[in-house]
């Protein structure tokens, strides 16, 4: 029977992006033996990480939620509680990373970003950019169960302007979802745009928000292709001639991400090694929450953008149990 593309299309797609992580379901999988591992390494005099570490990157997170529940029903105590109380600094935060489920962890990365003094307004912008609809409601749902709050609401207090606007659109996770390219449509919105930038006095930032933020991935990248042959510009060019500031970080990264997540991705680990100082949180945001989604590709991508693997840089720019689980999670290069 004939079999229409769009259906054709669909597992394969999902099958394909979820094996782009770099870890995997353990084979043989027992949680009662790794919840016993665990804990005598956490028990014994001085905490044996090394054991921590092999047991929770060799797991998928999954595992590792049911590693989680045998070792409360077996101690009477939180996993998380223990690697807390036994662990310090990015090591810590790293293992209690790999243990809390991802649209958890993605709250936790958006809480730490408006919490404290000065909203962290770089975080804010990879997790809206990069996120895809689903993950985003599963981070409101996330945050929704913690707080007991609308994570909107709250970010209304944050953020302001033309920026907390772009936010909240995305944060609604309302883009279009469909794969069709309405190429009519692409031309129609590349000319609104020229218009609102370039071609005018003032740039009227409303189009840009709107247009970025709603149409779909695959109609914005044929929008990005008409935008430059009718303009002789990248939209992103124009974006950093026209704008400023948070509104510009965020719209360029949108334009990234449009293009390819993952080369965005690699770049915000680049930088995250190569600015001053390492920024760990950075490292261990990405590198744990992607390890399951596109990390494969995150390290192609690093690859052809930088001429050397993440491995190695990661290897250079950390150390100690920290750099190792990273390392650990990453995985060499082939293999």
């Amino acid at each position: 029977p004939f079999t229409p593309k769009s259906v054709m299309n669909k597992p394969q797609a999902e099958a394909q992006s979820t094996v782009r992580g770099t870890i995997k379901e353990k084979p043989g999988f027992n949680p009662g033996e790794d919840a016993a591992a665990l804990r005598k390494a956490i028990e014994g005099i001085g905490t044996t990480e090394k054991t921590l570490i092999d047991i929770l990157t060799q797991r998928s997170n999954a595992q590792r939620q049911l590693v989680c529940k045998a070792y409360q029903d077996a101690t009477g105590r939180t996993l998380c509680d223990d690697l807390e109380g036994d662990t310090r600094g990015d090591l810590e935060g790293i293992l209690v990373a790999l243990i809390t489920p991802p649209a958890k962890f993605d709250c936790q990365e958006f809480i730490g970003a408006i919490k404290g003094a000065g909203t962290t307004e770089s975080v804010l912008i990879e997790l809206f950019a990069s996120r895809s609809n689903h993950q985003i409601k599963a981070m409101c749902d996330a945050y929704l169960a913690e707080t007991g709050r609308a994570l909107i609401h709250d970010l209304k207090s944050e953020v302001s302007g033309d920026f907390e606007k772009t936010l909240l659109i995305l944060a609604e996770g309302k883009r279009v979802e469909s794969t069709n390219v309405d190429v009519a449509k692409a031309k129609e919105d590349a000319k609104i745009l020229y218009e609102a930038g370039e071609k005018k006095w003032g740039t009227d930032e409303s189009k840009f928000i709107d247009i970025l933020c709603h149409r779909s991935v695959p109609q914005l990248r044929q929008t990005l292709v008409e935008y430059k042959s009718l303009s002789g510009k990248t939209l992103q060019e124009s974006i950093e001639r026209e704008m400023s500031g948070r509104l510009e970080d965020i719209l360029v990264a949108i334009v990234k991400c449009v293009k390819s997540v993952p080369a965005y991705l690699a770049e915000r680990l680049y930088k995250s090694m190569k600015g001053a100082g390492t920024t760990e949180s950075t490292l261990t945001r990405i590198i744990v929450g992607r390890s399951e989604v596109d990390l494969q590709d995150i390290k192609a991508e690093y690859k052809k953008l930088f001429g050397t693997s993440l491995y190695s840089d990661i290897e250079s720019e950390t150390s100690g149990d920290f750099g190792q689980t990273l390392l650990k999670i990453c995985g060499e290069d082939g293999k």
